[in-house]
């Protein structure tokens, strides 16, 4: 029914994550209607962006440089490390703006069902970042699930004894109702429970 181009171009935005084919379809309509100047500076976005970013030397984060801006900044606190699974966690952290210390970013979660073991992630560059940087405490930021777990106590394992290993809080969130908490996050809320102030 659609010509070969438009097909092509539904199946490449249906292989974008979270895009079923009804919305690449959605998309690849809007793009049709658009001028050809918006569609154009479009490609030549993703073209410059594949050309020119890369992963910072030092902690795995997107960049232009060698290493990125909060690897270079001197005001962070660099005794401080955070650990997150991909560059799109460092990001939702730093949006907080309670986070004043370094990050590193891993490229993913173990999963080995997955195919996903410790040499596939940048688990020996953190390792080695602790023992030559002078880092005082790593926090371990991976996701709140069967992996991100996995993860997690992989890395508190190797890094025990060499550096203090804290993990972020989980529990309720903000404006939740306790009858539609699920039990893992409810007992996780339990168990990290604190003295009121």
């Amino acid at each position: 029914m659609l010509s070969p181009a438009v097909e092509n171009l539904v199946a490449q935005l249906s292989r974008l994550p979270g895009v079923g084919t009804r919305t690449a379809h959605r998309l690849a309509f809007h793009l049709l209607q658009r001028p050809k100047d918006e569609a154009l500076a479009l490609s030549a976005a993703i073209q410059d962006v594949k050309e020119r970013v890369r992963f910072c030397d030092e902690c795995g984060n997107l960049t232009e440089e060698e290493r990125c801006a909060i690897c270079r900044d001197s005001r962070r606190d660099h005794t401080l490390i955070c650990v997150v699974e991909q560059p799109v966690d460092l990001i939702s952290v730093e949006k907080t703006s309670e986070f004043r210390g370094l990050y590193h970013v891993l490229g993913g979660a173990l999963s080995p069902l997955d195919g996903v073991e410790p040499e596939h992630l940048r688990i020996d560059e953190l390792l080695g970042r602790v023992e030559r940087n002078g880092v005082k405490e790593v926090v371990l930021a991976t996701n709140p699930n069967m992996t991100g777990e996995a993860t997690a106590a992989y890395l508190a394992d190797r890094l025990r004894g060499r550096v203090r290993v804290t993990r972020l809080a989980s529990g309720l969130p903000v404006g939740g109702d306790l009858e539609y908490a699920d039990e893992v996050t409810l007992g996780r809320a339990l168990a990290g429970r604190r003295e009121m102030e």
